[in-house]
């Protein structure tokens, strides 16, 4: 009987420490493989009407439908109170009583060889940053109750939208020529 326990108690630690490392292993390689999450846009001001509808996004040449907003100009450094007075070699300076600026959440200006591409299919909204030899995702919003996928390559970026057999992809390809944005719709 006692012989039978050891064996189980061999058994189970075998077996714990087995499943430990395969975890570990599995997580180790699949930590590498995420994506980093969409960075989220401010959502546009207007009507429906002024949004870009999924027909028009395909081919031709459509502006966002949000603006960027200038970057906001620093304000005038305000002097402390502890500088105005003459500190004396044993007193520290007193913490500013400022408030910190808020984080900034807005994407940075675009630069005038990139311009912003929003294509807005039934599976959600993906934006581009489309420079002259290159481009960046933006964003990828899915719609409601669509999954979404994202690969990026050194020439590619594909941004897949999935529900109940259907798959809609948003592919922005730059390796032959300047970035440009198609769409590919297909039932599974």
């Amino acid at each position: 009987m006692r012989r039978g326990l050891v064996h189980a108690l061999a058994w189970s630690l075998a077996t714990g420490a087995a499943v430990t490392l395969s975890w570990w292993g599995v997580h180790t390689v699949l930590s590498g493989t995420v994506y980093d999450p969409p960075r989220a846009l401010p959502l546009p001001v207007g009507s429906p009407e002024d949004l870009v509808p999924a027909e028009t996004a395909i081919g031709d040449p459509v502006t966002a439908s949000t603006r960027r907003p200038s970057p906001p100009s620093a304000p005038p450094p305000s002097p402390s109170p502890a500088s105005s007075s003459p500190s004396s070699p044993g007193t520290a300076a007193a913490p500013s009583t400022r408030p910190a600026a808020p984080p900034r959440t807005t994407p940075p200006p675009a630069t005038a060889a990139s311009s912003l591409k929003t294509t807005a299919v039934d599976g959600g909204r993906v934006t581009f940053d489309l420079g002259e030899s290159s481009a960046e995702l933006v964003s990828a919003i899915p719609a409601s109750g669509w999954q979404m996928q994202v690969w990026k390559q050194p020439t590619w970026i594909r941004v897949t939208f999935t529900q109940d057999g259907r798959e809609v992809s948003v592919f922005c390809v730059w390796h032959d020529s300047a970035p440009r944005v198609e769409v590919d719709d297909r039932t599974r």
